[in-house]
């Protein structure tokens, strides 16, 4: 069975997409966007738009985070659609940083059976007209960093939402449990870094891994990187980006261990900025780009 949450080849730079509480844990506006085009060459593929800002705050004595994101998910004639904002409190911890944050968003559910092709039109399993809902959808999370290592944990769908699709079908949303870490490798090369990181998840009958790599050049404002991914029983994923007028800009195939043909993978485009922002101190914030690691 297909989890209802999308996959990301580039989790490592989207945290907020899976974990409130990792808004706001960069002294930075962040600016993110991806788009995915699973599936190629199959029809009525996957396609998935992502795009999410977070800004950290001081406030009555304390730091935190706040965050917006859209998501929208088309599957055939199903089209999944989630906005949402995200609150995390952060704290010193242990020589570290501590996030705790919640989210809440609606989501929109839509089935086009009007475009619907069925042998029996009078099957009364599917819609034959177009059909949509809402319903809210609440997450939480954890997150903490601490140096060249990080790790989080999150649910989101908490409320396990319910969608009414017009007056006969219904769409139920199982919570989905993440489980993320990373960890920096630094080398002698001042200039290189090897970073790795890891994302699990699962919604109790589903599950998906994933274990990647980057050997990630820097210097100054510039930054390079390629990597590879390895997902158990679903794909290999290889990953190239770097920064562009100010911009990092990322790009990835996945290619699926199963059945599926070599050509018929999933792409995916990465982009992020990020604005030095200051809403600690008192006095005029000085701003510019600067890379995403």
């Amino acid at each position: 069975m297909a989890q209802y949450d999308v996959s990301f080849s580039h989790y490592f730079d989207m945290e907020p997409s899976f974990n409130p509480a990792a808004v706001g844990k960069q002294s930075k506006l962040n600016i993110t966007a991806a788009y995915a085009l699973d599936m190629v060459g199959y029809e009525n593929n996957p396609r998935t738009l992502y795009a999410a800002a977070d800004i950290p705050f001081y406030w009555a004595r304390s730091y935190h985070g706040a965050g917006v994101q859209f998501m929208s998910d088309q599957l055939g004639l199903f089209t999944h659609q989630r906005l949402a904002v995200q609150y995390a409190y952060r704290r010193k911890l242990a020589g570290g940083n501590l996030g705790v944050g919640v989210q809440a968003g609606m989501l929109s559910e839509k089935f086009e059976g009007s475009k619907l092709d069925v042998e029996d039109p009078n099957d009364s399993v599917f819609a034959k007209t177009d059909v949509n809902g809402n319903g809210l959808d609440l997450g939480v999370g954890a997150y903490y960093d601490h140096g060249t290592w990080y790790a989080g944990i999150s649910v989101l769908h908490l409320n396990a939402a319910t969608v009414r699709l017009g007056t006969t079908n219904e769409l139920k949303i199982d919570p989905t449990f993440y489980l993320t870490a990373g960890y920096n490798i630094q080398f002698r090369n001042p200039f290189l870094t090897m970073k790795l990181s890891g994302l699990m998840r699962t919604d109790g009958t589903a599950y998906r891994g994933d274990i990647t790599s980057r050997l990630v050049y820097t210097n100054q404002e510039r930054m390079m990187y390629g990597g590879l991914s390895y997902s158990p029983t679903n794909s290999v994923t290889f990953l190239l980006g770097g920064t562009f007028h100010g911009f990092v800009v990322g790009y990835s195939y996945e290619l699926y261990t199963s059945a599926i043909q070599p050509g018929n993978g999933s792409h995916e485009l990465f982009v992020g900025y990020q604005m030095d922002i200051n809403l600690v101190k008192k006095g005029k914030n000085k701003h510019q780009s600067v890379r995403i690691l």
